[in-house]
């Protein structure tokens, strides 16, 4: 559209046509080397997350094992991006070079043809639909309807969570660190690379744990399903490793797991966690229907120092010395908390 457009609005002719040719050339390459390693890199991985033993056994159990043999489809990719991108900057240059070249049109006399009266439009044996489309308020609101027909069939539901999804009795709202934890997880991005959401799949319970239930999630606002993964699923990882595991992990991730593409995030064990507005998201909890007790708003910042203190002294126990107030305390509470309600009772009690 460009190549077509400058020249035109600046009355001259494209500075180079062979450039033009080299970047369609170079950009059909780039999203060809861009795409098709993201399609392969796909079906390798979930074929190799699927694959078993003659003996039963999940044959790549490692989650790590799967990731880095698709690190040269990840690097195929740059390569794509790359002459794309190559293909873009040279595009920036050639209109560059035509628009100095010539002189800017600022404005053109324009004329329209002259307008058709309705009565005399008539097309034997249109469809009913052409004759809605010319009449615009009709099907504004025709419109209208359609869309708020699917509207309500999606939303109703869930205005009807207490009736439609089964209750788990072990399953309980996040502590207030917790949720200042869960903050922190969104505001991070973790959810680009993790998911949390176990399938009912042989593949995924044997890897991840139980599959995860619709009635865990009650408290969630919004849930963490997701269904990228670049790194594991994370929902039945609470409990799994000790706390100090978690603190090493977000610091330098390799040190905890060999080869993780995952980024260091040292400003967690640096930045004061900010309980400022605690109080205010126990009350909008309250408000989506988490079942907090009346008034404990002003008792939320109380337990959630103690609750850090608690896990600060667990990383004391393993020589890691760090002060309660810091951002990765509540990031390790809301971790360790992922999918353990479940495992309070042998049996999920569904009422």
């Amino acid at each position: 559209m460009l190549y077509w457009l400058i020249p035109r609005i600046f009355r001259t002719e494209l500075h180079s046509k062979k450039l033009a040719g080299f970047h369609f050339w170079i950009g059909t390459i780039g999203i060809l080397f861009y795409a098709i390693p993201l399609y392969w890199a796909g079906f390798t991985q979930s074929l190799m997350w699927k694959e078993f033993t003659d003996d039963g056994f999940l044959k790549y159990p490692n989650f790590l094992e799967t990731l880095t043999q698709i690190i040269p489809m990840y690097q195929l990719r740059v390569v794509g991006g790359s002459l794309y991108l190559i293909g873009v900057i040279v595009m920036m240059y050639n209109l560059f070079k035509t628009a100095g070249a010539g002189n800017l049109l600022a404005n053109e006399e324009a004329e329209a043809p002259a307008l058709i009266k309705q009565s005399a439009i008539h097309n034997p044996g249109e469809h009913w639909h052409r004759k809605l489309e010319r009449k615009p308020m009709i099907l504004l609101v025709a419109s209208l309807i359609v869309i708020l027909i699917g509207g309500i069939a999606e939303m109703v539901p869930t205005f009807l969570i207490k009736s439609n999804i089964p209750t788990i009795s072990s399953v309980k709202p996040y502590t207030p660190l917790e949720l200042e934890g869960r903050d922190i997880y969104i505001r991070e991005g973790c959810y680009n690379c993790h998911s949390q959401m176990v399938r009912p799949f042989r593949s995924e319970t044997e890897r991840y744990g139980e599959y995860s239930k619709a009635g865990e999630f009650v408290y969630d606002h919004p849930f963490q399903w997701g269904s990228k993964r670049t790194g594991p699923d994370l929902h039945r990882v609470g409990g799994k490793y000790p706390d100090s595991w978690h603190f090493n992990h977000m610091e330098d991730p390799t040190t905890m797991s060999p080869g993780s593409l995952m980024p260091p995030y040292p400003w967690l064990l640096e930045d004061e966690l900010d309980l400022s507005d605690l109080p205010a998201k126990i009350k909008a909890m309250q408000t989506l229907g988490v079942p907090y007790p009346e008034g404990y708003d002003q008792q939320a910042a109380a337990d959630a120092k103690k609750q850090a203190d608690q896990i600060t002294a667990n990383l004391a126990k393993d020589g890691i010395e760090i002060m309660s107030d810091r951002e990765i305390i509540a990031m390790i509470a809301y971790l360790q908390r992922l999918g353990t309600d479940i495992k309070a009772e042998p049996k999920t009690a569904v009422k």
